[in-house]
């Protein structure tokens, strides 16, 4: 199919990255669409706070799969020492992007555009797709990736439409507000013990807040630290994908080399296993291990576990094992009810606000995001089978009502999980990017590949 122009919808790091690649593998012309202010930051690096950092060191946050160190060396060039080890700031790391998406424009001769609208619909046909604006404009383009990143969280059960006021509820913990109007003797209920939760914590205490905040989720657990890293004999067969013997694998090799090592070594192999893993093995695996793989994968940096810590130490966060069951709103403060794990008995807590860090929405079927739902509702797209976000195929092709793969549109992402499970970091996303864009630019048959 002749490909000459690419509509990119998100220029947050997925979109950002896919037209630079158009770029450098001297592909198609591309749009891109950004719903919000600026583009090259999205919603991770663009609502950061300058107290947030990077979960992973700089020496791995190349925007660059064939450039290792070109963030490394971007931090050298800015005076940053052992720049490789670092975990810089979000902020930082959202100036790294926009610098590179602003010298791919200056350098693209035109064939790289950005346009500022959110996109409400988008018709994919034989021939191309159509994209449609908010304020009615339409584009063009012969194909279309959706980078759309992360939604909004599911509200916590007890918590629907209109339960509570604003002032009450932060449904959307990236919003400017979440810390006005609050006192030192204020007690603020964060939903969920992510990496979410972490940010708004940090975020609390660097603006300020002096009451006590209280973290609750199902199993109260917490994302484990980072720490100095170290070599050792890694695995090189793919281990097995079920479940339970993947547990006692982790189990011997952790005893053996250490967790974080037993983790990290699964890296190269993640994909592959959840790619060949039953739907009832990857049921067993988001029901009883989730929680765990992602506290002991997604981890602090340092600096900020020890912030964490000392917020326990002090009493000024609490973390919690729990579910939620009903709110109320009474003389300006909220009454959650609520069942502590391995309890039988409901209790109460009276607190000023709560916010939501439950994490993101993946599940198409519950999804407000118009683009989304008109896409569903035609049949266009539908949802992976575990309903975790945009059903692709292995070269990104999402899938509609139909079973078949579109030859027109693609999605990239935290949204496609579903089929590769490990697409949340910038790691997997780069490669992500950079594979989908060769197969645009026609770059793919290079080397043999797909002969």
């Amino acid at each position: 199919m002749p490909v000459e122009h690419v509509a990119i919808v998100g220029a947050g790091f997925s979109g950002t990255l896919q037209a630079i690649n158009l770029l450098r593998h001297q592909g198609p012309r591309a749009t891109l669409i950004e719903r919000g202010s600026r583009a090259g930051e999205g919603l991770a690096y663009g609502a950061a706070h300058p107290s947030h950092v990077l979960n992973v060191r700089a020496g791995n946050m190349s925007a660059l799969p064939d450039d290792p160190g070109h963030f490394a060396r971007w931090l050298a060039g800015r005076g940053v020492k052992d720049a490789a080890s670092s975990f810089a700031s979000r902020v930082t790391y959202g100036e790294y992007l926009r610098e590179m998406l602003d010298a791919a424009l200056a350098n693209s001769g035109g064939r790289l555009t950005v346009r500022y609208g959110e996109v409400v619909d988008a018709t994919a046909t034989r021939s191309g797709v159509t994209l449609t604006l908010d304020d009615g404009e339409t584009i063009a383009a012969d194909a279309a990736v959706l980078a759309v990143g992360n939604l909004p969280p599911h509200d916590p059960p007890g918590l629907s439409d209109g339960v509570l006021p604003d002032d009450l509820y932060k449904g959307d913990p990236w919003a400017a507000d979440v810390a006005e109007g609050l006192g030192a003797d204020d007690t603020v209920l964060v939903v969920g013990t992510g990496l979410t939760m972490v940010d708004v914590a940090l975020m609390l205490e660097a603006r300020g807040f002096a009451g006590r905040i209280v973290a609750l989720s199902r199993r109260g657990l917490l994302p484990r630290r980072h720490d100095k890293t170290s070599d050792w004999a890694r695995i090189e067969e793919r281990p097995a994908t079920i479940a339970s013997g993947l547990v006692r694998r982790l189990r011997e090799r952790a005893e053996a080399v250490g967790w974080r090592n037993a983790v990290d070594e699964l890296r190269p192999f993640t994909q592959p296993m959840w790619a060949n893993a039953s739907e009832t093995e990857r049921g067993r695996f988001l029901r009883h291990l989730r929680p765990w793989w992602d506290v002991h994968r997604h981890r602090l940096a340092p600096e900020v576990a020890d912030r964490l810590a000392a917020m326990q130490d002090r009493g000024q966060l609490e973390v919690l094992a729990g579910k939620t069951i009903a709110f109320a709103a009474e003389g300006g403060r909220v009454t959650m009810t609520w069942r502590a794990r391995g309890r039988d008995a409901p209790e109460t807590m009276n607190v000023r606000r709560v916010i939501n860090c439950t994490g993101p929405l993946g599940d198409l079927n519950r999804t407000t995001d118009p683009l989304l739902v008109a896409l569903r509702e035609r049949g266009t797209i539908r949802p992976d089978a575990a309903n975790l976000g945009i059903d692709v195929n292995g070269v990104g092709q999402v899938i509609g009502a139909s079973g078949r793969p579109s030859e027109r549109l693609y999605a990239l992402g935290p949204m496609t999980r579903g089929a590769f499970w490990e697409i949340v970091a910038v790691p997997d996303i780069r490669r992500q990017t950079w594979d989908v864009a060769r197969r645009l630019s026609n770059a793919h048959w290079v080397g043999g590949e797909g002969l």
